[in-house]
């Protein structure tokens, strides 16, 4: 008996040691995810979207704004260039609207007004000595945050995989799949569910046509896009219209080389030529013309002399 119960024992304390061990880990995970802080970037408050991000509540973690950025914020507001004073004084406004948002936790770090080693440096050292994350979207820290295994929440990333999968004037190949609210139109729905209304398609449900995307509306709902049918006629005929303009400038191009070839003839002494050469046509005519009628009547008159001759001889 006494060896079965040290037995038990034993295995009763190997169960606790090992649940007691998993209940530390899992409670210590808790406490890191609680905890982890997101240090935000003068760059993200110049931006001003993490403001509309933060009020939706999708930023659950404490956003830490270190005293070092509103010092740069500050120092870029007091200079001389317009563009970036008026980018600071707004980042300023947007960290003030951020810690008056009740949807997110803002705290402001005291950590001194100036950064000697710079802003970048020392977000990455707060981020590494509490183990949080840094909000930027500056390209360059960016890349230095994941070199040194930081965790980064880039605004710029999250907007490049929400915005829309096709934009207006694009053409795409899609199945109609039901009826429109109008009888005349036709529903399709691209790979992510998003509903494609099709103007006078609904001949063409259950067939793959081309249609080309006329308007997005994003609503609280979902995202719904507005296309209409693209005919292969149609591109003829774009295609015969589109030859027709460059008919017209070679026509354009012919008629004003023409004046070109004019003024190289009225440069050119060609034309006095020509007239005279005409001129010339006209009076030579005249005294051919002359020495032939007195020939002939030169003829005429010995011929009558010689048959006076004639006459009187007989």
């Amino acid at each position: 008996m006494t060896t079965e119960n040290t037995i038990i024992l034993a295995i009763l304390l190997v169960i606790l040691i090992e649940t007691s061990y998993l209940l530390y880990i899992m409670q210590k995970k808790q406490l890191r995810n609680n905890n982890t802080a997101v240090y935000v970037d003068t760059s993200v408050l110049m931006d001003g979207r993490v403001l509309p991000i933060a009020e939706t509540g999708f930023i659950t973690a404490e956003l830490v704004i270190p005293r070092s950025v509103i010092g740069e914020l500050q120092l870029l507001a007091d200079g001389s260039d317009h563009d970036k004073r008026a980018r600071a004084r707004f980042g300023l406004d947007v960290a003030q609207k951020l810690r008056e948002c009740e949807s997110v936790t803002v705290t402001l770090l005291q950590d001194g007004s100036v950064a000697r080693e710079g802003v970048d440096e020392r977000l990455l050292n707060l981020a590494k000595k509490s183990g949080g994350m840094i909000c930027t979207i500056d390209y360059n820290l960016n890349k230095v945050a994941q070199v040194e295994g930081i965790g980064v929440l880039n605004i710029n990333e999250l907007a490049k995989n929400v915005r829309l999968s096709h934009l207006p004037g694009e053409t795409i190949n899609l199945e109609l799949t039901q009826k429109g609210q109008d009888s005349h139109q036709g529903v399709g729905y691209l790979e992510d569910g998003t509903m494609v209304v099709v103007e006078n398609s609904s001949k063409h449900i259950g067939k793959k046509i081309d249609i080309e995307i006329i308007r997005a509306l994003q609503t609280d709902a979902g995202r719904m896009m507005f296309a209409k049918a693209v005919d292969s006629g149609s591109t003829n005929l774009l295609g015969k219209t589109k030859s027709q303009p460059s008919g017209r400038r070679q026509a354009q191009g012919r008629s004003i080389s023409k004046p070109k070839t004019d003024i190289k003839t009225k440069s050119l002494p060609k034309p006095k030529k020509s007239v005279n050469s005409k001129a010339d046509k006209t009076k030579k005519p005249k005294p051919t013309g002359r020495p032939r009628k007195q020939s002939s009547l030169k003829r005429s008159m010995e011929d009558d002399l010689l048959n006076l001759v004639e006459n009187q001889r007989d």
